[in-house]
């Protein structure tokens, strides 16, 4: 299996820990977290703030992985993103794109209907 399909995985899987410092750590110092609903978030320190923000009512989430494909830098990951804040709870569909370097994110767009996330936590 390609190195960046791996890193990705191990990326994937690191979420259900609710970490926002490790999370961050498998971006670039300069890298880019676009959550295609909202605007980009640059930096590895802002993507962390980013992170804590959205998931500080998160009391679980484990994200099942679909579909990977990966070419290159290029890593597309197809996900279901079970999640629970409290008594709430969305599952989420999304597509995610990832492109790496070094073995760490550079960009990361993560596409889904914030609607249907907005509505299952709401």
């Amino acid at each position: 299996m390609e190195e960046n399909e791996q890193v990705i995985r191990r990326f994937i899987e690191a979420w259900s820990r609710l970490d926002a410092v490790e999370l961050a750590g498998y971006f670039a110092e300069d890298g880019v977290y676009h959550n295609m609903p909202a605007g980009p978030v640059a930096g590895r320190a802002n993507i962390e703030n980013f992170i804590r923000g959205f998931s500080a009512s998160w009391t679980e989430t484990t994200w099942d992985l679909l579909n990977i494909a990966s070419s290159g830098n290029v890593v597309i990951a197809e996900r279901l993103d079970r999640t629970r804040a409290g008594d709430k709870s969305v599952d989420l569909p999304c597509v995610g794109v990832f492109e790496l370097e070094a073995g760490k994110i550079k960009i990361w767009r993560d596409y889904f209907d914030f609607a249907t996330y907005q509505k299952g936590l709401a």
